[in-house]
């Protein structure tokens, strides 16, 4: 794990679990302006609005007296393959085991009414921030100016809203492994990543699983996502059709079909999978086809 030091402003690198505390920024990218890795290294194009956030979340870091900042723009190193795949499969975790996390929304401005402002944020509508929002145990947000405007505890009802996420997951009270497939492919709904790679590869962590990167498959991904959660799981919610008028067991395509799967409990999502479909023994034309990723 690459992390800036914030007194030095240069990398440390740590291997395996022998990882010291350290603050972890979340944001939305912006086109063009982003530090890469090599960038920061040879300190060039100075210019770039990424380098504001970079050197305002060591300040933040400093101020909750925390000396190490992971940043995803800078601190994974792209042009190396293994070394993404590596990071992305092991996102989830890092968020999770930061001591805090800093969320800059770049377009929340200043507002009264904090669920409308909050509601037209671009970092609502992304893919990576999903997890980067259920991970950490503790998120501070901050508004264009870097005003801290709360945290996830003291606006939870208003995330909860947002999002869509449930408030138990959000307090800390639940963890992941206490609600459906179905449930978590809800909360994915309608959010955009630039990749179309990137809308299953933003959920293994969500979904514990790890698959190798393969960019430039397009749609497949998701379905190769789809088949690991059939694959290491007893939770047939995923098979809940999107539409009655569907097969019960047809696989969904993209994660946006989830916002037609309601957050049932599993006893009910269960119940309904044998009352639609009760000869479950008799394949069917999407049965068949679950294995074909061609």
């Amino acid at each position: 794990m690459r992390l800036i030091n914030t007194k030095s402003r240069k990398f440390m690198e740590y291997v395996g679990d022998n990882v010291p505390p350290y603050a972890i920024l979340s944001h939305t990218w912006e086109e063009g302006e982003e530090v890469t890795y090599q960038e920061f290294l040879a300190r060039s194009n100075l210019h770039k609005k990424g380098w504001e956030k970079i050197w305002k979340a060591c300040e933040l870091a400093e101020e909750h007296e925390i000396s190490l900042v992971w940043v995803d723009t800078c601190g994974i190193d792209k042009s190396s393959s293994a070394e993404l795949s590596e990071a992305i499969n092991s996102m989830y975790q890092w968020y999770k085991k930061s001591q805090i996390c800093f969320a800059f929304l770049s377009d929340w401005s200043e507002s009264d009414d904090t669920i409308e402002s909050m509601r037209h944020c671009r970092w609502f509508t992304r893919g990576w921030t999903l997890q980067e929002l259920i991970a950490p145990a503790t998120v501070l947000f901050f508004d264009k100016y870097y005003t801290l405007r709360g945290s996830k505890e003291s606006l939870v009802d208003s995330l909860a809203d947002v999002t869509a996420v449930d408030r138990r997951l959000l307090r800390g009270l639940n963890s992941l492994a206490d609600f459906s497939v179905a449930q978590k492919m809800s909360w994915a709904a309608n959010r955009q990543t630039t990749r179309k790679e990137d809308q299953a590869y933003s959920l293994l962590g969500i979904f514990d699983i790890n698959l190798p990167l393969l960019y430039g498959e397009g749609e497949k991904a998701f379905r190769r996502l789809q088949e690991e959660i059939i694959r290491t799981t007893v939770d047939l919610s995923i098979f809940v059709a999107p539409k009655p008028a569907l097969c019960c067991i047809q696989i969904l395509q993209h994660p946006t079909l989830s916002t037609r799967i309601y957050r049932y409990p599993l006893q009910l999502l269960l119940y309904l999978i044998t009352m639609r479909c009760p000869f479950l023994s008799r394949a069917c034309t999407a049965c068949a086809n679950l294995g074909d990723t061609s």
